[in-house]
């Protein structure tokens, strides 16, 4: 069963654009084990994701993409030279996990007023006070109610 997911990224660190421009990317330096945890054991291939900008003004989803490589070990955690090195992991013991994702639908930019508005997305993970994990479920009925603003109306066929 297919599965909805938000991914946040800093609109100047990745954003939406260089993921269209490449074509897909790895997931990486993700380091909070609730976030990896979700990767490493949920997400499968077909599952779709919001694609959310953060640290930025508005904060906004800024399009749908899709997992298109399950969970496999992150080697930025490896890298001395990263900015995500873990002298903990390890190629034989790893510590830190990634997905693939390849972009599908740019969305016009669903900024978090209006997803707060919403009374809808009432209860969406994203909109809990405290919320500020990286990578976190997004449930069907929100995932569509998304989809339906963006005019989107049959994200089941992505």
């Amino acid at each position: 069963m297919r599965k909805y997911w938000l991914m946040k990224s800093e609109l100047d660190v990745y954003p939406w654009e260089a993921l269209v421009s490449e074509g897909r990317t790895h997931w990486d330096g993700v380091r909070n084990y609730q976030a990896r945890n979700m990767m490493r054991d949920k997400m499968k291939k077909g599952d779709l994701v919001l694609f959310y900008h953060s640290n930025c003004k508005p904060p906004h989803i800024a399009g749908i993409a899709k997992i298109v490589r399950e969970s496999y070990a992150d080697f930025t955690s490896w890298d001395v030279k990263s900015k995500y090195f873990d002298p903990k992991s390890t190629p034989e013991n790893p510590r830190w996990f990634m997905v693939d994702i390849e972009p599908l639908i740019k969305i016009d930019n669903i900024g978090l007023p209006d997803l707060r508005s919403n009374p809808l997305l009432e209860g969406m993970p994203l909109l809990k006070k405290g919320s500020r994990l990286s990578v976190q479920p997004v449930p069907e009925e929100y995932f569509s109610v998304i989809c339906t603003i963006s005019g989107i109306n049959n994200f089941e066929t992505l």
